[in-house]
């Protein structure tokens, strides 16, 4: 991975932070959190991160810790008053963490198979005909669920 403060900065279009300095120290954690991030959602998936491609991945890393650094934390607006002067600046919010949107999720494949079309509503281990109301998201009609087979169909199968 090629992700480094220099190319943060480059993103961001300002110069690289001084070697050794706090806001240095502070984007590499913040790029060593979204790759843990990363590995922990490959690893949640049972996939490997040598699959992925690395440009994508450093695209991710990259735009994660941009987004972070634009927008450190939650505050949405800051004022300071001193005798009678204010001066006011406004944010946009940020979630006050390093954060993977779900669209590079997408794009990294790291996507959680579940949906609405990927879960199974009927069960394996009982053989349900096709026409048994169990698919439609009714009860039993075949009697696979009190005699472990359709006991309801021509023939005592299908």
């Amino acid at each position: 991975m090629a992700v480094t403060p220099a190319t943060v900065a480059v993103a961001l279009g300002v110069a690289a932070p001084d070697p050794g300095s706090i806001q240095e120290q502070q984007w590499n954690l913040w790029i060593d959190d979204a790759t843990m991030l990363i590995e922990n959602r490959a690893a949640q998936l049972d996939m490997d991160l040598s699959d992925i491609d690395e440009a994508k991945l450093d695209y991710v890393v990259r735009e994660a810790v941009v987004s972070q650094v634009k927008k450190p934390d939650d505050a949405t607006q800051v004022s300071v008053t001193v005798d009678d002067g204010t001066t006011a600046r406004s944010y946009r919010s940020g979630k006050g963490r390093v954060t993977i949107l779900d669209e590079w999720w997408t794009l990294l494949g790291l996507t959680d198979p579940s949906g609405a079309f990927a879960i199974d509503m009927v069960s394996q281990s009982r053989p349900h005909p096709p026409w048994c109301s169990i698919y439609f998201g009714g009860t039993c009609s075949c009697g696979t669920n009190i005699a472990g087979g359709p006991i309801y169909e021509p023939g005592g199968g299908w």
